[in-house]
C-alpha cells in the first residue's frame, strides 16, 4: 500500500500563486507514475500533470506554461507549483501514485487538498 497527503492549498486571487505538497510513505518503492488530479464542482476529475520515472513530465493543455510539476525521489514528495492561477482552477486537487504489477494497474489517492481561485 501507497500512503499519500497532500497539502498546501488555499485560497488565492486570481493571478496568484500556490504550491501543493504530496508525501508519499508505505510500500513506495515500483512507483511508476505520479500526478495531479482535480475535480471542480459538478465535474468529473481530470488528470492535470504527471512525471514518470525518469524525470519527463506531461500537462494537460490547460495548465501548460502555469503549473510545473516535480518529484523529489529522496524526500518521497511530489509538488505543483502553480501559477497564474484562474477562477477556472478552483478544484480539489488529489495526489495520485501508480504502480503496474504482473500486468495490473494499481492507483493510489490522497484525500485531496481544496484550492479556491478569487476572481
Amino acid at each position: 500500500q501507497v500512503q499519500l497527503v497532500e497539502s498546501g492549498g488555499g485560497l488565492v486571487q486570481a493571478g496568484g500563486s500556490l504550491r501543493l505538497s504530496c508525501a508519499a510513505s508505505g510500500n513506495i518503492f515500483s512507483i511508476n507514475r505520479m500526478g495531479w488530479y482535480r475535480q471542480a464542482p459538478g465535474k468529473q476529475r481530470e488528470w492535470v500533470a504527471e512525471v514518470i520515472n525518469g524525470g519527463a513530465t506531461f500537462y494537460a493543455d490547460s495548465v501548460k506554461g502555469r503549473f510545473t510539476i516535480s518529484r523529489d525521489n529522496a524526500k518521497n514528495t511530489l509538488s505543483l507549483q502553480m501559477n497564474s492561477l484562474r477562477p477556472e482552477d478552483t478544484a480539489v486537487y488529489y495526489c495520485n501514485a501508480i504502480k503496474w504489477r504482473l500486468g495490473s494497474r494499481y492507483d493510489f489517492w490522497g484525500q485531496g487538498t481544496q484550492v479556491t481561485v478569487s476572481s
